[in-house]
């Protein structure tokens, strides 16, 4: 039976607090913050990766992922076992606004600092009752009054300072809406063979296209196309040196979208096809 994509959401103040995903399948989504939220995801069924600045996760139905207001990509992952029957995930999502009302804090009071711009989680005992209450709600909004919803926020967060061992639950708030800055060599050297576009780059370093351009060329003295397809070409240039991989799974487990693309700048910069490569 074909799956359909299907949104149930639950909102609080207008805001959505919780929201159940189901899809078929997918192609590389964009977590686009709209607000200075931070999220928490549940994997109820198949697996996904999670790409941003500077990590890869990939999540299922053991892993959660706890994650900062800042950009990153929702990826397909090549688990086809797990995926055959869909993606279907639960997000928990948090403002500073909302917390500050519901537990009375006051986070600019607290220094407490912690790297959770994208962190994964085990799904523990107490992680699972959570989530099966969660979908509880999702199936049935009625039952979702305010103070359940308070309620049920206010639980999460005291499940995450413990799980996160933090000293406080104001100190585990304050670091979560604290985006832990990263170079923008880093962006760049940990998705060079991502086959990302200038666009998602961008998107990655929080900034537009063109001042990501700019700033580019003042870090590595080179345009991002050429540098970029300099560098896959050299990592293409290293694998062929075993007879083991494919040339074509060479080319994309590099970053590029083609056979094609990849033989046109192999040949461009080493004056010789990947194949003659391989012989020589």
């Amino acid at each position: 039976m074909k799956m359909e994509f299907k949104e149930q959401v639950i909102k609080y103040k207008d805001r959505i607090v919780f929201i159940r995903l189901s899809m078929p399948f997918f192609n590389r989504t964009l977590k686009h913050y709209v607000e200075d939220e931070a999220c928490f995801m549940f994997v109820n069924k198949g697996e996904v990766g999670v790409r941003s600045a500077d990590d890869y996760l990939t999540l299922n139905h053991n892993t959660a992922m706890l994650a900062k207001c800042l950009n990153y990509f929702f990826e397909p992952t090549n688990n086809e076992e797990l995926c055959k029957d869909g993606i279907e995930s639960v997000g928990v999502f948090l403002y500073p606004s909302l917390v500050e009302e519901l537990f009375e804090f006051d986070l600019s009071t607290s220094n407490y600092q912690v790297d959770y711009n994208l962190k994964q989680v085990q799904v523990d005992r107490l992680l699972e009752n959570y989530r099966n209450s969660i979908d509880i709600l999702l199936d049935n909004p009625e039952l979702a009054d305010e103070n359940i919803v308070k309620t049920k926020l206010r639980e999460f967060v005291l499940l995450m300072t413990k799980s996160q061992e933090a000293p406080s639950q104001l100190d585990f708030l304050a670091a979560l809406f604290q985006p832990k800055d990263v170079e923008f060599k880093t962006v760049i050297q940990q998705n060079l063979y991502a086959n990302l576009s200038l666009e998602e780059l961008a998107t990655l370093s929080h900034l537009s296209v063109s001042s990501f351009k700019r700033k580019f060329r003042s870090v590595f003295n080179e345009s991002p196309r050429k540098y970029i397809n300099r560098k896959k070409v050299e990592k293409a240039a290293d694998l062929l040196k075993s007879d083991e991989l494919r040339i074509s799974d060479i080319a994309y487990d590099v970053g590029f979208e083609s056979i094609a693309t990849f033989n046109r700048n192999f040949t461009s910069q080493y004056g010789k096809s990947p194949s003659e490569f391989r012989l020589n």
